[in-house]
């Protein structure tokens, strides 16, 4: 028996545990709510949903950390050369071209090696993930606009400190 109410399940169930009892003592009575039945069938899908988002965020914090310590890497070996840039007249725009170019350009190019493959995976968690459609524009989207902030936030940074130190400090230090 199917019961659509818009009462409290549980005075509902309790109501209707006492009629069927007065029609029928040895009456076996299970009464379970919509969203319970729908919790016990969607339980796998929302575990694996659960598991590849610390997937995926466990993903963003290792390219994130791979991107910071490149870029990092890539200015700290050109500091001296920055610190002439900007003692000899460079504009900060110009600084931070130099210093974040390369960083850039391999942004872009993960960016879209990531789409391509979001794309062909999609189908993929389509089978997975409850409700999921394959190629769907607005999460490949968020996903690429996201991974470009985070990544140029992790460039912008180590960038942002070497146009902060004095050029006369680095042009002494060899």
């Amino acid at each position: 028996m199917v019961v659509r109410s818009s009462r409290d399940p549980q005075q509902l169930a309790a109501a209707m545990r006492s009629k069927l009892r007065e029609l029928d003592e040895g009456l076996s009575v299970d009464i379970d709510t919509w969203n319970g039945l729908l919790n016990v069938v969607l339980f796998p899908s929302r575990v694996a949903t659960v598991s590849l988002g610390v997937l995926g965020m466990m993903g963003a914090m290792l390219s994130i950390t791979g991107i910071f310590g490149m870029a990092a890497y890539s200015v700290g070996r050109r500091l001296r050369e920055l610190g002439i840039r900007v003692a000899l007249g460079a504009q900060r725009g110009e600084v931070l071209q130099a210093a974040l170019g390369r960083a850039f350009k391999l942004l872009a190019f993960g960016s879209a090696a990531g789409l391509l493959l979001g794309i062909l995976a999609s189908r993929v968690l389509a089978y997975i993930v409850y409700q999921a459609t394959p190629r769907d524009p607005l999460v490949l989207a968020g996903a690429v606009l996201a991974m470009a902030f985070l990544g140029l936030l992790a460039t912008w940074i180590p960038a942002r400190r070497a146009l902060s130190i004095d050029p006369m400090i680095l042009l002494r230090e060899e």
